[in-house]
């Protein structure tokens, strides 16, 4: 049986339960109101895996019925599950330990039908905040429906915490500038979500960008002045730009006076007492407007003296600040000055991540969550092994150095062209090596997601999906810095170095490994169930894709040796075959956000190749 996370205590015994017409679902007078979403929860589980219409009621436990129940004794984390031929007997110490019984109960049900098998169950979480990081700005805006679909995906893995990232995408009621020409999320959005995570036992945290990457902001009008480096305004739009600049003047009291309306405003929105500033890579800090304040106290200085500022402003309302630990874990001496309510949020996404940051944040007394990535970045399908890699050491970093958390990462950085479902993998990664130190290897974990998740009988679907983005030569993120370096008149041995960093002799083999890894995806899915094959269609999009782009790079590698380069037109076309299918699927669980400037990259390279194919 195949259970995610894996419990601490669990004994399978013989014989079974059969769930019968009569069976009902028991809500017991210590269950609080909010015990029906989960009830309900099993119900259409039950229907969806069993085929049978459960009720559900309160009052008196009968034989053969399934008994929530709440016992403060177990503790708040605790929960207990037994199956026996008396009844399903599910309880735990709070609502939200009764919810992760519940979850449990759906899995087995996913896998047993209305057979469920005798087993006895006492399980609690070794982290108490496990949560999940959603890049929402820089690209990819999903709808409010798809979002719902996330929480449902954290609640079922016991995931208890959502972070949505913010730069622009919030209709901020004044900042009409800010969001004129994107498609932000309302605040009715935010609350309805809200609610929908707290019925669900996941703790939606408010987080936004207030000090760098706040790129849309800083090249308003309105704003520009208050931008670190002068002339934001009228720049034309860059991924790499709105990546690495857009950091706010510390000098000028007016931005942390912005922020903090901004910030005044967002909170309302949320019933948490977490609130993260972010404040992270203010590269730019101190190399423009506040040069001169930086050459008298450090930059290290400016850096305390303005987040400690927004962190007492919301300490005074009663939240507890969080923010990114990159700048001040290169200045360690300085955390003492921080209010001891902060919660540092320690990132870093490699195979091989350092322990280093770790240790020193962990000796200065910070507070920690560890931040993995499930590596979707600049991919058109997320590097999955390396994901595992990532979360299962920085799981055990965080465990070692006493950390109160884990937030498992998945940012836009490039337009967020990864589609969400291929983060599901790294996002159950996150719930499962956060829970306990019991982990499958990577093949086993991938074959028990592929049955439990996808509903593939032959455990393959996952472990072929992490083969696909190995087929990748000519990336995404050097597709852009060579387009976007070409516009800025970047010198040509520049752009030839960019370039060079691939390899396009690989492209043959890959592309072939392409075509053996359609047929494979295809035989693959015979075995799955028809509610999970939608990840079918998302890989081959994926695929074809890669394939196309991996053709551009050699095209363009041959034109750079003087050699015959050959079928641009036919290449050009593809590319924006595999873009009009790309945007259909983009629009399926997403606002249109990037979608354009996405596009637009496209479409430069499909002009490039007929231009130097008509000559």
């Amino acid at each position: 049986m195949i259970l995610l996370p894996l419990p601490k205590q669990m004994e399978e015994k013989e014989g079974s339960l059969m769930l019968r017409m009569d069976t009902m679902i028991v809500m017991d007078a210590s269950c609080p109101q909010g015990t029906y979403v989960y009830a309900r929860q099993l119900k259409e589980e039950i229907f969806t895996w069993a085929g049978m219409t459960i009720e559900i009621g309160r009052g008196t436990f009968r034989r053969g019925d399934i008994l929530l129940k709440l016992d403060a004794s177990l503790g708040a984390d605790h929960y207990d599950l037994k199956i026996d031929d008396e009844g399903a007997f599910l309880c735990g110490g709070s609502l939200n330990s009764l919810g992760w019984a519940v979850q449990t109960l759906r899995q087995i049900v996913r896998q047993s039908a209305g057979l469920l098998p005798h087993v006895t169950i006492e399980d609690e979480p070794d982290l108490k905040n496990r949560g999940f990081y959603h890049d929402v700005t820089r690209g990819r805006v999903q709808t409010l429906d798809n979002l719902k679909k996330l929480v449902d995906t954290l609640s079922f893995y016991k995931m208890n915490q959502l972070q949505l990232y913010v730069e622009h995408t919030h209709m901020f009621r004044d900042l009409t500038e800010l969001w004129r020409d994107d498609t932000p999320m309302t605040a009715e959005e935010v609350l309805e979500l809200d609610q929908y995570c707290y019925e669900r036992g996941v703790e939606l945290v408010p987080s936004i960008a207030t000090f760098g990457h706040l790129y849309k902001l800083l090249k308003t009008k309105t704003y520009e002045h208050l931008c670190e480096l002068p002339g934001s305004f009228g720049q034309e739009f860059g991924f790499r730009d709105r990546m690495d600049h857009h950091t706010v003047n510390v000098s000028d009291r007016d931005a942390i006076a912005l922020i903090k309306r901004m910030i005044e405003e967002y909170m309302q929105l949320f019933r948490t007492d977490k609130f993260n500033i972010c404040a992270d890579e203010t590269f730019d800090l101190g190399k423009g407007r506040s040069a001169a304040l930086a050459q008298e106290k450090g930059n290290g200085v400016l850096y305390m003296e303005y987040i400690r500022e927004l962190f007492e402003f919301l300490i005074e309302r009663g939240k507890t600040p969080m923010f990114w630990g990159d700048i001040i874990c290169g200045h360690p001496d300085l955390y003492s000055q921080l209010p001891k309510e902060v919660i540092c949020l320690n990132w870093g996404y490699g195979d091989n991540q350092p322990e280093r940051e770790t240790e020193i944040l962990h000796s200065v007394g910070a507070t920690q969550y560890l931040c993995p990535g499930v590596r979707g970045w600049n991919t058109w399908v997320n590097m999955i092994s390396g994901g595992y890699r990532n979360i299962t050491r920085m799981c055990g970093y965080a465990r070692k150095h006493e950390a109160i958390g884990m937030l498992n990462t998945d940012w836009g950085d490039f337009g967020h062209i990864n589609q969400p479902i291929f983060s599901i993998p790294g996002i159950i990664y996150g719930a499962v090596c956060s829970w306990g130190e019991k982990v499958p290897s990577c093949e086993e974990l991938n074959r028990q997601i592929s049955i439990l998740e996808f509903g593939d009988v032959s455990g393959e679907l996952i472990n072929c999906v992490d083969k696909m983005n190995g087929t990748l030569v000519f990336g995404w993120y050097t597709a852009v810095c060579i387009r976007e370096g070409f516009r800025k008149g970047m010198e040509q041995s520049k752009l030839e170095e960019m370039f060079d960093r691939e390899d396009m002799t690989k492209v043959p083999e890959c592309n072939a490994r392409i075509e053996e890894l359609e047929t494979e995806l295809r035989r693959i899915s015979r075995s799955m169930d028809s509610n999970g094959r939608r990840i079918v269609e998302y890989s081959h999009i994926a695929l074809q894709i890669t394939k196309v782009w991996n053709e551009v790079g050699v095209f363009l590698s041959q034109l750079r040796k003087g050699e015959k380069a050959e079928n641009g037109m036919e290449i050009a076309a593809r590319l924006e075959r595999c873009l009009h299918y790309y945007q259909q699927i983009w629009r399926e669980n997403s606002k249109e956000g990037d979608i354009g400037k996405i596009s637009d990259v496209f479409c430069w390279y499909g002009d490039v190749l007929r231009k130097t194919s008509m000559k």
